[in-house]
Protein backbone atom coordinates (compact mmCIF):
# COMPACT_ATOMS: atom_id res chain seq x y z
CA UNK A 1 0.00 0.00 0.00
CA UNK A 2 2.62 2.72 0.78
CA UNK A 3 4.37 1.96 -2.00
CA UNK A 4 1.50 2.51 -4.34
CA UNK A 5 0.83 5.71 -2.80
CA UNK A 6 4.33 7.02 -3.49
CA UNK A 7 3.93 6.42 -7.04
CA UNK A 8 1.04 8.20 -6.98
CA UNK A 9 2.37 11.06 -5.29
CA UNK A 10 1.78 14.38 -6.73
CA UNK A 11 4.96 17.30 -6.92
CA UNK A 12 3.54 20.88 -7.67
CA UNK A 13 6.18 23.48 -8.85
CA UNK A 14 5.41 27.20 -9.70
CA UNK A 15 7.51 29.47 -11.33
CA UNK A 16 7.68 32.73 -10.41
CA UNK A 17 5.38 35.03 -11.80
CA UNK A 18 3.36 32.32 -13.29
CA UNK A 19 -0.50 30.88 -11.75
CA UNK A 20 0.98 27.44 -13.27
CA UNK A 21 1.17 24.36 -11.33
CA UNK A 22 3.30 21.27 -12.50
CA UNK A 23 2.52 18.08 -11.60
CA UNK A 24 4.01 15.28 -11.30
CA UNK A 25 3.38 11.86 -10.75
CA UNK A 26 -0.24 11.60 -11.90
CA UNK A 27 -1.86 7.95 -11.19
CA UNK A 28 -2.17 6.68 -14.93
CA UNK A 29 -6.00 5.73 -14.57
CA UNK A 30 -6.53 9.95 -14.46
CA UNK A 31 -6.66 11.93 -17.65
CA UNK A 32 -6.62 15.42 -17.56
CA UNK A 33 -10.69 15.87 -16.95
CA UNK A 34 -9.52 14.07 -13.43
CA UNK A 35 -7.01 16.95 -13.29
CA UNK A 36 -8.85 19.85 -13.89
CA UNK A 37 -12.11 18.52 -11.80
CA UNK A 38 -9.70 18.19 -8.56
CA UNK A 39 -7.64 21.44 -9.25
CA UNK A 40 -11.01 23.03 -9.99
CA UNK A 41 -11.83 22.74 -5.92
CA UNK A 42 -8.57 25.47 -5.28
CA UNK A 43 -10.07 27.88 -7.84
CA UNK A 44 -10.85 28.48 -11.56
CA UNK A 45 -8.23 26.46 -13.75
CA UNK A 46 -8.14 27.99 -16.98
CA UNK A 47 -6.29 25.26 -18.67
CA UNK A 48 -5.05 21.55 -17.82
CA UNK A 49 -2.25 19.87 -19.96
CA UNK A 50 -1.53 16.27 -19.65
CA UNK A 51 0.58 15.07 -22.54
CA UNK A 52 0.37 12.03 -24.19
CA UNK A 53 3.39 9.55 -25.38
CA UNK A 54 2.81 8.79 -28.65
CA UNK A 55 4.12 5.27 -29.14
CA UNK A 56 2.46 3.72 -25.70
CA UNK A 57 -0.59 6.02 -25.98
CA UNK A 58 -0.53 6.44 -22.08
CA UNK A 59 0.11 9.91 -20.47
CA UNK A 60 3.72 10.70 -19.28
CA UNK A 61 2.62 10.97 -15.49
CA UNK A 62 2.99 14.95 -15.41
CA UNK A 63 1.12 17.97 -16.22
CA UNK A 64 0.19 21.40 -16.15
CA UNK A 65 -2.71 23.59 -14.27
CA UNK A 66 -3.27 27.28 -14.81
CA UNK A 67 -5.13 29.32 -12.76
CA UNK A 68 -7.12 32.10 -13.40
CA UNK A 69 -4.95 33.55 -10.17
CA UNK A 70 -2.33 33.63 -8.10
CA UNK A 71 -4.39 32.99 -4.85
CA UNK A 72 -6.49 29.56 -6.34
CA UNK A 73 -3.00 28.47 -7.15
CA UNK A 74 -1.87 28.93 -3.42
CA UNK A 75 -4.91 27.36 -2.12
CA UNK A 76 -3.53 24.90 -4.29
CA UNK A 77 -0.20 24.75 -2.62
CA UNK A 78 -1.30 24.92 0.82
CA UNK A 79 -3.27 21.78 0.68
CA UNK A 80 -1.79 19.49 2.87
CA UNK A 81 -3.23 16.22 0.84
CA UNK A 82 -4.48 15.27 -3.00
CA UNK A 83 -6.48 12.81 -4.11
CA UNK A 84 -6.64 12.16 -7.58
CA UNK A 85 -8.71 9.15 -8.99
CA UNK A 86 -8.73 7.43 -6.36
CA UNK A 87 -5.08 7.62 -5.22
CA UNK A 88 -4.28 8.88 -2.00
CA UNK A 89 -0.94 11.24 -3.15
CA UNK A 90 1.64 13.88 -1.43
CA UNK A 91 2.15 17.01 -2.24
CA UNK A 92 5.24 18.71 -2.18
CA UNK A 93 5.93 22.47 -3.02
CA UNK A 94 8.77 23.54 -4.92
CA UNK A 95 9.10 26.98 -6.03
CA UNK A 96 11.48 27.82 -8.58
CA UNK A 97 12.85 30.73 -10.36
CA UNK A 98 15.09 31.41 -13.40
Amino acid sequence: MAASAARGAVALRTRIGRRVAFVRKIPWTAASSELREHFAQFGHVRKCTVPFDKETGFHRGMGWVHFSSEEDLQNALQQEKHIIDGVKCLKFPTVRGQ
